[in-house]
């Protein structure tokens, strides 16, 4: 097959139509005209053979193709301008906003951060702690730069990189489990997706459950399962040494997996937003769970 190449011009323009939300917006940006915009797309649609964008009403939107491509065209971009900073010695410098999920063990990325504003010292960094989807409306509202956060169910227009988790369920050592009653659950607040999970996985498996504790902050929810008020869903890395993991048998089912993404607008980002991705995903990366071997997955 005859290799095609991707111009970077090409990218850049379709990335700035979607983070700015239209033709014009793109061009002002890039100090195009519109119709020049416009003639870009159509050479990039034509190098695919697929359709990126389409009209909603008054409103553009991707297509299926046009989401997949995005994502590949971010991370393009991204290691195209983080080579010419590099090349050109530029140093990372202003203010960026991140946006942390509750509902995900955060304290290895806070770590990551805090590494990166000590490696930065001209960078001003400001973190907001909330519910996934609240953080990507003020992304999507040019409030935050950076945002970690589970995945929509539909759309993710801005998404960078995804990672899987499958939440395991927790409980204090010397908590009591018992079928017959119902599970008190620690939780956080409705809209969460881990809480989504346990009600989910529970119903399946026929059992009964009730809300014994709901706090918005992970530190708030690990104490309450320290302190015997109920059972809760957590990642591996946030499981604490006085927990232990229940399983199965003891009439808790796995739960579905939990997509992860990073989240920013390419056009909006900063040379200083590109090194502190770069961070980000080399964490998350090391972070990941490792895919299955076909021994393992056989068993």
């Amino acid at each position: 097959m005859r290799a095609i190449n991707l111009p970077t011009d090409l990218l850049r323009a379709f990335v700035s139509v979607i983070d700015l939300g239209g033709y014009t917006r793109a061009a002002d940006a890039l100090g195009r005209t519109q119709p020049a915009i416009s003639l870009q797309m159509k050479r990039l649609e034509e190098l695919l053979d697929a359709k990126l964008l389409a009209h909603e009403g008054r409103e553009l939107k991707l297509t299926e193709e046009g989401e997949a491509l995005a994502v590949y065209a971010r991370q393009l971009l991204r290691l195209n301008d983080e080579a010419v900073a590099k090349l050109k010695g530029r140093a990372a410098k202003g203010q960026l906003r991140v946006g942390l999920p509750t509902d995900f063990s955060v304290a290895f990325l806070q770590d990551s951060i805090i590494d990166f504003a000590g490696e930065q010292a001209k960078v001003t960094l400001s973190i907001t702690c909330d519910l996934s989807r609240k953080l990507l409306d003020l992304l999507h509202a040019d409030d935050l730069d950076i945002v970690i956060a589970l995945l929509a169910r539909d759309k993710n227009p801005y998404l960078v990189r995804s990672w899987d988790e499958r939440p395991i369920w927790a409980v204090a050592k010397d908590f009591p489990v018992n079928k017959s009653v119902a599970v008190p659950l620690v939780t956080h607040p409705e809209g969460c997706e881990y809480r989504r999970r346990m009600t989910a996985a529970l119903r399946a498996e026929g059992r009964d459950w009730r809300v014994a504790y709901t706090t918005p902050d992970i530190g708030g929810l690990q104490r309450a399962v320290s302190a015997g008020m109920g059972v809760t869903a957590l990642t591996r890395k946030t499981v604490l040494p006085d927990m232990r993991i229940l399983a199965s048998r003891e009439g808790f089912p796995a739960m579905e997996p939990i997509h992860i993404g990073l989240f920013y607008k390419h056009q909006r980002l900063s040379g200083a937003g590109l090194m502190l991705v770069d961070s980000l995903i080399a964490r998350m990366d090391e972070a990941a769970e490792p895919a299955p071997t076909k021994a393992s997955a056989a068993r």
